[in-house]
């Protein structure tokens, strides 16, 4: 008893205790009326009974979720480590030629330019022949797009939750460049020529070295320049986050729906009723020209949207 009243009293002496702290507290309690004294302690522990449910249902369902996530996790695993065995064991060994590979490129160099129309064998070779191939890296572009915009969006929900201390929102500051002078005449030398230059590889992708991913790429960087030297308002004027989405499903669901189209009706030798057009002119290649414009699109616009989702945090936001 002593050793703690010692305690207290140098506490006291020393500042950190104030020892009418309890006293006014009682004495403010005690003015209020019993009845609202009753229930304000019966909502409190009402809500301390609330909480300590939905953490129970909270922590069960995570656990239940874990179980799940760790079974499935190692089946695919499994299955993945077995494919590519199966893979690996059935691989030409080291040395030996390997004739389909070299029957599928004597085919893309001496019959490339009558089947697909396109001068660049490489176009024809990743738009034609292998156009799956190219749908599913547009849809790996999309997909990652979708991940940053999940953890990066700010939109009304998470404000929200900001408020109530339920999720936690970066507030780091940004150096805007948009207002250097410096900045503002270089764009506005280069850009055109960006932006010209952007179009010109995409749209003679099948003529020359170029192309979807190449043009897109070309693109989307001068969008970041443009952002980058006048702000994002003026950038907002014509390329909203309505617009952003829209381009990017566009371009995806043409080009599933247009290689799902010539491949239904060109299999087995049949003829895909697409016009090549003469091979060197701009509309040549068949579905090549349009379908290097839908991945140019998906390319630029994510370029984009990485960099606002980075720099602002609310691209697609409400």
């Amino acid at each position: 008893m002593s050793g703690n009243f010692k305690e207290k009293f140098s506490m006291w002496m020393a500042g950190d205790l104030d020892p009418m702290e309890h006293v006014i507290d009682a004495a403010e309690v005690h003015d209020i009326p019993r009845q609202e004294r009753k229930k304000s302690m019966r909502a409190a522990e009402m809500r301390v009974l609330k909480t300590s449910k939905a953490q129970k249902v909270i922590t069960a369902e995570r656990q239940g979720f874990y179980k799940v996530y760790t079974v499935v996790a190692i089946i695919s695993c499994l299955m993945l480590i077995g494919v590519l065995l199966f893979t690996v064991a059935n691989l030409p060994r080291y040395g030996e030629e390997n004739p389909m590979a070299v029957e599928v490129t004597s085919r893309y160099i001496e019959e490339g330019l009558q089947e697909t129309g396109a001068i660049n064998i490489v176009s024809g070779m990743i738009l034609d022949y292998r156009a799956f191939d190219t749908l599913g890296e547009s849809h790996v572009l999309f997909t990652a797009l979708l991940c940053v915009l999940i953890l990066l969006r700010k939109d009304r929900k998470t404000t929200e939750m900001a408020a109530n201390g339920l999720y936690a929102i970066g507030t780091d500051e940004y150096r805007d460049i948009s207002k250097d002078m410096i900045m503002r005449i270089v764009g506005a030398f280069l850009l055109p020529s960006i932006f010209m230059y952007g179009i010109y590889i995409l749209l003679n992708g099948q003529n020359s070295p170029g192309g979807g991913f190449s043009g897109g790429a070309v693109i989307g960087a001068g969008l970041i320049i443009f952002a980058s030297a006048y702000g994002f308002d003026k950038v907002d004027r014509f390329f909203t986050p309505g617009v952003f989405k829209t381009v990017i499903f566009s371009s995806l669901a043409f080009y599933s729906f247009a290689k799902g189209y010539v491949f239904f009706t060109g299999a087995n030798g049949l003829d895909n009723h697409i016009p090549k057009g003469t091979p060197g002119a701009i509309l040549s290649g068949g579905m090549i020209l349009p379908l290097d414009i839908a991945v140019g699109m998906v390319v630029a616009c994510t370029m984009y949207g990485f960099y606002s989702l980075f720099k602002r945090g609310n691209v697609g936001s409400d």
